[in-house]
C-alpha cells in the first residue's frame, strides 16, 4: 500500500511539472534517448508503452518488468545510423527481488568515434601539417536503474531512475539526473499503459573547457562556450495494446501509442502552444510464438519542400523475430531514424538471452497467462 501512495504522489507531481512546463523555453537535450531500444520495438514504430513485458521494458515502460518469465534475462543490441558514422548500444539485465518486485539496470551509449580535431592543421607557419591532427570521441551515456512492483492481478507499477553522462572529448562533459514513472493495467484482450519521462525535468550540467578552443574561437570569431544547465521537460505516453488468436498457431497484437509533449509546438499531428502529440502504430503478428512478422509507423510531420510546397513525411519501419528455444530470441528492424526519404535506413539487430523460466505459479499476471 506504501507503495501504491508513493505511486501517486509522483504521479500528482509529475502532472503539476507538465501543466507548468510550459512556461519553460523548450529546450531539447538528451535526444540520445528518444531513439529506443530493441529491434521489436524499432520494428512497430516505437509503439511499446503497454505492450512491452521483458527485459527492454526498463526503457519503455519499467511497468512491463513484471511480465518477464524467467529469473534472470538479458538483452544486447547495437545499430549504425548515419552509414555508420554514429553507433548506438544498449546493455539490460533484469531480475526478480520476490513474487511483487522486479528490478532491472540498463546502459546506453550514442557516439561518434574518431572526430578529427583540426584545431592545429596549419603549423606556426601558416604550412598544412597533417601530423598535427589528433582524434576525440563524442558520447552520450545513460545508466537506468528500474524498478517495477505488481500491485494486483490487473494493474502493475514502475520507476526509473537515470544517470546521464554525455562528453565531446576534453572538450566540454556534462552530467545529469532525471526520473521516469510508468504503468500498466490489464483488462482481458486489452492493455493500457502510462509513461511519464523525465516527471521532474531532468537536467543536464555541463561544464566547458573553455581554455582548450578559446584562441581558435577568437580567431574565428565564435562564442566562447560558458557553463550551463541544460533541461529535458517531461513528456507523457499513453498507449493500449489489443491482442487477436487465430485457431490455434497465429496471433496477432496492435499497439497504439500517443506521445504528449509540453515544450510549446511541435510538428506533430495535433499540435498547439500548450501541447503536442505524435501518435506511433505498431502490428505484430506471430506463428506459435516461434516467428514473427512487425511493422509500425511513427513521426507524421509536414515537411517543407525546396519549391516551397509541403508533403506528408513519415517513419515506417519492418522487423520480424525468431525465437530460437528456451533460452535465445533473436530479432532483426529495418527503420528509418531521420523520418523522412532522404534519410538512408539502418539495420538493428537484439539479441535476448533468458535463463531460468520461473514455475507457472510464480506469479498471478491476468492478461499475460502465455
Amino acid at each position: 500500500m506504501f507503495i501504491f501512495r508513493l505511486f501517486l504522489l509522483l504521479l500528482f507531481f509529475s502532472l503539476s511539472s507538465l501543466l507548468s512546463a510550459q512556461t519553460i523555453a523548450p529546450k531539447y537535450s538528451n535526444e540520445f534517448l528518444n531513439i529506443g531500444i530493441g529491434a521489436r520495438a524499432l520494428a512497430m514504430g516505437g509503439a511499446q508503452v503497454s505492450s512491452v513485458r521483458d527485459v527492454t521494458a526498463a526503457y519503455w515502460n519499467p511497468a512491463g518488468l513484471i511480465g518477464v518469465k524467467h529469473q534472470h534475462e538479458f538483452s544486447l543490441m547495437h545499430a549504425e545510423y548515419f552509414a555508420g558514422i554514429a553507433k548506438f548500444d544498449y546493455l539490460g539485465y533484469t531480475t526478480s527481488i520476490d513474487v511483487d518486485n522486479q528490478v532491472a539496470v540498463s546502459l546506453i551509449r550514442f557516439g561518434v568515434d574518431d572526430i578529427p580535431d583540426t584545431r592545429f592543421l596549419y603549423d606556426a607557419n601558416g604550412a598544412l601539417n597533417y601530423n598535427n591532427i589528433q582524434f576525440f570521441n563524442a558520447a552520450d551515456y545513460a545508466l537506468i536503474l528500474s524498478y517495477a512492483r505488481d500491485i494486483s492481478d490487473e494493474f502493475k507499477i514502475g520507476g526509473n531512475a537515470k544517470i546521464i553522462h554525455r562528453n565531446v572529448g576534453r572538450f566540454a562533459q556534462a552530467w545529469g539526473f532525471g526520473l521516469d514513472l510508468g504503468g500498466i493495467y490489464l483488462k482481458d484482450q486489452w492493455r493500457f499503459g502510462l509513461m511519464l519521462r523525465d516527471v521532474t525535468s531532468t537536467f543536464n550540467a555541463w561544464f566547458h573547457n573553455a581554455e582548450m578552443v578559446r584562441d581558435i574561437y577568437a580567431q574565428t570569431n565564435n562564442v566562447i562556450p560558458v557553463n550551463s544547465i541544460e533541461l529535458t521537460l517531461p513528456r507523457a505516453i499513453f498507449s493500449v495494446t489489443r491482442d487477436f488468436q487465430f485457431g490455434e498457431n497465429i496471433n496477432l497484437q496492435g499497439v497504439l501509442d500517443l506521445d504528449f509533449t509540453f515544450d510549446g509546438k511541435r510538428n506533430t499531428v495535433i499540435r498547439t502552444n500548450i501541447v503536442s502529440f505524435d501518435p506511433r502504430l505498431g502490428l505484430e503478428a506471430g506463428y506459435r510464438n516461434l516467428v514473427f512478422l512487425r511493422a509500425g509507423g511513427s513521426h507524421v510531420q509536414r515537411v517543407k519542400d525546396f519549391d516551397g510546397s509541403y508533403f506528408t513525411a513519415w517513419k515506417p519501419s519492418f522487423g520480424l523475430g525468431v525465437f530460437l528455444n528456451e533460452k535465445l530470441h533473436i530479432d532483426y528492424a529495418l527503420t528509418d531514424i531521420g523520418g523522412i526519404s532522404q534519410t538512408p535506413y539502418s539495420h538493428v539487430i537484439s539479441v535476448k538471452v533468458s535463463i531460468k523460466p520461473y514455475d507457472s505459479k510464480f506469479r498471478i499476471n491476468k492478461g499475460w497467462e502465455d
